[in-house]
């Protein structure tokens, strides 16, 4: 295993529940997978817009397998893959993936949430899972970047509901409780940034109030040993096939040649969260 983690930054991610990676991915590699996503025909037509309280709507595409794609093989490279593996204590899998695209002026918001709030009613028992978001653009606070709880990974799986719009988040009362308790911390990130946050980190993000735009994309990771017990539309335990680090570079604006039905074209919520008061 050869994970990117420092002693000293494995010890704060088991604090905080996150740790940035800076240059996680060179500008040449993010390069070209912002053009493969940008012009890849299979993500371009799974685009779904995921709309705020206030209607405001932020662009996503969700795939289940990596592929072979140039961001595919992002998500299987041995430095975002061993790391996880130290972070969730062994074999880890290939949950989804995903791109968040917040256009200028027009992105939407996500309320506060954990991600595990969402994957338990998937039938996954732990959440032995986790995340690293990679910037393809400069996220600040004035495009929406992402917000989080530091340290609200040690809480828990907390109760979700879904809100006015179309989007599931955590009980307002214990987000209130974790503010007063816990620094919020902003994602302020460079193209080729990466953050690994862990499936209870609590998070949101503004809307996109600026003229640039922020794209993300987003490589989700579960235990091998967390085979969820329900069927569902991500997928069960399914081995990974690492590559090397240099198979990024090397494979050019690659696409994707998946399945067409490995793209998700549609978003339901999980049929076990209701409606909030």
């Amino acid at each position: 295993m050869a994970s990117l983690l420092t002693p000293a930054q494995w010890a704060e991610f088991q604090t905080n529940g996150y740790i940035v990676i800076r240059g996680l991915f060179d500008r040449h590699e993010i390069q070209l997978m912002t053009q493969a996503i940008e012009q890849d025909p299979q993500l371009q037509s799974s685009l779904y817009a995921r709309k705020d309280a206030q209607g405001k709507a932020t662009m996503m595409a969700t795939w289940n397998h990596p592929g072979d794609s140039v961001y595919g093989l992002a998500a299987r490279s041995l430095r975002v893959v061993d790391t996880m593996e130290q972070i969730l204590g062994g074999e880890v899998y290939h949950y989804h993936s995903k791109l968040t695209a917040k256009e200028p002026f027009d992105g939407g918001a996500w309320e506060w949430h954990q991600d595990y709030g969402y994957w338990y009613h998937n039938g996954c028992l732990r959440p032995l899972m986790a995340s690293v978001m990679v910037a393809l653009d400069k996220a600040s606070k004035e495009n929406g970047c992402l917000q989080v709880i530091r340290g609200s990974h040690a809480v828990g799986r907390v109760d979700h509901g879904v809100l006015p719009g179309e989007q599931v988040g955590a009980d307002p009362q214990r987000v209130a409780q974790m503010l007063q308790h816990m620094p919020l911390d902003y994602m302020e990130l460079e193209p080729g940034d990466g953050l690994f946050f862990h499936a209870n980190l609590m998070h949101r993000s503004d809307q996109n109030t600026s003229p640039h735009r922020r794209w993300t994309v987003l490589f989700c990771y579960n235990s091998a040993q967390n085979n969820p017990f329900i069927e569902h539309h991500h997928p069960q335990y399914t081995p990974l096939i690492k590559v090397a680090d240099s198979e990024v570079a090397k494979a050019g604006v690659k696409f994707s040649a998946l399945d067409d039905r490995a793209f998700r074209k549609t978003f339901s919520n999980p049929p076990g969260l209701t409606k909030t008061k």
